[in-house]
């Protein structure tokens, strides 16, 4: 039993992680609860990179991956991360609204799926991951903009910091809610990140780089991402942009269009 015990304790922790160059700059404030990446939905770098973020941070104690999907996904995605076999696991996303067709943008790609299935094997490996979903599945009352959703989204992210005072949180949501300061001219308000506590939030911005997204602007397909950073460079920079509406930025390189699971419906 001893003999099983102690073997049992090496394997966890022995993953390989390929984090971004410089995440380590990211926990040197003690401070730091939250770890937000803003993105572009439909890309296969940024869910790979944050995917391996989060391996990387689990390195040192427990974490959450606060994933921009529905709520009421709780519990299938719970499922999906105790799943004793790959099978299993990908059973418990059929019928969700992960594989539903008609969303289309960008947040049920191919690679949105891989990155499930990777923070899955990191708690297979021992890895204290979980995962936890933050978009209000309930419709707003009318009347009520969006600033009211961003309200709620706040509300769940500070969820995940209750439920979990340990852990550190890793954010994967669209750039706009990543926002640290209000949208100027918007419909948004606050965004989402702009409600958590700002010195315990570390708020990353995917640079843009080039290369290629899927999601629908209003036509659904591929479309090219303007390239305004430098391409080549790579990594976590914590130099604040946009006045301070984002900490830094994250630089992946050109991205690759990643189509969803199901592709949508057509009218």
């Amino acid at each position: 039993m001893i003999a099983m015990l102690l073997a049992s304790m090496l394997l966890v922790g022995e993953v390989d992680c390929a984090p971004p160059p410089g995440l380590e700059l990211v926990w040197r404030d003690d401070r730091t609860r939250f770890l937000v990446v803003g993105e572009t939905h439909g890309t296969a770098e940024a869910p790979a990179a944050f995917a391996e973020m989060t391996c990387a941070a689990s390195e040192n104690g427990p974490v959450v991956a606060a994933l921009e999907l529905p709520d009421l996904m709780q519990p299938q995605l719970e499922a999906m991360m105790a799943a004793p076999d790959d099978a299993t696991a990908k059973a418990a996303l059929e019928g969700t609204w992960f594989l539903n067709p008609r969303i289309d943008d960008g947040r049920t790609s191919v690679a949105m799926r891989a990155m499930l299935y990777r923070l899955r094997s990191l708690r297979q490996a021992g890895r204290d991951v979980t995962i936890h979903a933050f978009v209000p599945s309930l419709r707003r009352a009318p009347g009520l903009g969006q600033a009211y959703s961003e309200i709620h989204m706040a509300a769940r992210l500070s969820d995940a910091a209750r439920n979990r005072p340990d852990a550190r949180i890793l954010v994967l949501v669209g750039k706009a809610h990543a926002s640290k300061q209000a949208v100027e001219g918007g419909r948004i308000g606050l965004p989402a990140v702009g409600h958590l506590p700002p010195e315990e939030v570390v708020s990353l911005v995917i640079a843009p780089q080039g290369g290629e997204a899927w999601n629908c602007r209003p036509d659904c397909g591929v479309h090219v991402m303007e390239a305004i950073d430098d391409p080549t460079t790579r990594g976590v920079s914590l130099t604040a942009v946009e006045d301070g509406a984002y900490d830094g930025k994250l630089r992946l390189g050109p991205t690759t269009a990643s189509r969803p699971v199901m592709q949508p419906q057509q009218p």
